[in-house]
């Protein structure tokens, strides 16, 4: 569907040259909802600019469809375009035009006929729940419905891809959530593949299928949301992951457990293998397994987190028990050892 090779873009100005992607490839398939997410200045906004040819890249393709963009006539790459919409973190509206004429505008530039553009335009407001607005101007709606019409408009051409650039970022929590409700309504109802730049892991925890983590402009993980929140291998990505599944024991938590002579603490991932692992020590081993701290999310219907026991009991027993979880493969990681 969407396919980046190799892109790298350079900005010169003044003599001086900013890199600000390097050799960037990314492939999102039909009917994902892929995240993209970085720190400011890591490159996302630049690299989703290169999705819909807002900005060319220095060098490497990009592939709608399979089709090279970089070797379209500028009238074949406006009508490549009119499949590609794109909702901003500031809503773009025109304040002087109705909510009609905001969302009509790509159909008009179109030059579709005025009982299409009736038809579409009416659709859509009905679509995100502001059918009543029509006649309204963008200064006397609340954010979250400027945002809504940013979505009709974008909507408006009937395209395959939608594109978000912080698109929540200037929301409340309750309405972002609201925002991304119905963004995976359109990406259910309408079949249109959505990709999603963001400097929040909580939106890529809500909505999304895949996710690429950027820092200075290069990729440096890439893969399904379960996978990458379950198991991160770069720094970057543990540092945005902890903002939704904390991993750092509180010290509190630490302080609170009675450091027993012989006893051994150890983290472990909460999964359905670990709760196998901790119940076959208690069951058959002679140890006490208490539970110091636990922290959870829910990703996809799955349940992805940490938590902390202490085994207790003679140092052959206790032993025993570690070897045996260790053995297990479930990544237990001991504290203080």
């Amino acid at each position: 569907m969407i396919q980046l090779e190799n892109i790298s873009k350079i900005y010169r100005r003044n003599g001086k040259e900013t890199q600000a992607l390097k050799n960037v490839s990314l492939h999102v398939n039909k009917g994902d909802i892929f995240g993209v997410i970085g720190f400011s200045g890591a490159g996302k906004s630049t690299l989703v600019r290169m999705v819909n040819f807002l900005e060319s890249p220095t060098s490497g393709s990009v592939l709608i469809d399979g089709k090279d963009l970089n070797s379209f006539s500028p009238k074949e790459l406006r009508q490549a375009q009119k499949d590609i919409g794109m909702i901003f973190q500031h809503f773009n509206l025109l304040n002087s035009k109705t909510i009609y004429h905001n969302v009509a505008l790509p159909l008009v530039l179109a030059k579709e006929k005025k009982q299409v553009i009736k038809d579409r335009v009416m659709e859509l407001l009905r679509f995100v729940g502001l059918e009543d607005k029509a006649l309204n101007y963008p200064n006397e709606l609340s954010g979250g419905q400027k945002q809504r019409i940013g979505i009709a408009r974008a909507l408006a051409t009937n395209p395959s891809i939608l594109l978000c650039d912080e698109a929540t970022s200037a929301l409340d929590p309750q309405t972002t959530d609201s925002i991304l409700k119905l963004l995976q309504r359109i990406n259910q109802e309408y079949n249109i593949t959505i990709m999603i730049i963001t400097h929040e892991m909580s939106i890529i925890q809500k909505i999304c299928n895949r996710v690429a983590v950027m820092e200075n402009g290069e990729i440096i993980e890439e893969g399904d949301v379960l996978d990458v929140f379950g198991n991160p291998q770069q720094r970057a990505t543990r540092n945005f992951v902890r903002t939704v599944i904390p991993d750092e024991v509180p010290e509190s938590a630490l302080s609170n457990f009675s450091r027993t002579p012989g006893s051994r603490l150890f983290k472990l991932k909460f999964n359905e293998t670990a709760n196998l692992a901790i119940n076959h020590v208690i069951r058959h081993l002679d140890v006490t397994v208490n539970f110091i701290y636990a922290t959870m999310n829910e990703i996809k219907d799955n349940s992805v987190g940490y938590m902390i026991i202490q085994l207790v009991g003679n140092s052959t027993d206790v032993d025993k028990a570690a070897d045996y979880l260790q053995k297990e493969e479930i990544k237990a990681k001991e504290l203080f050892d």
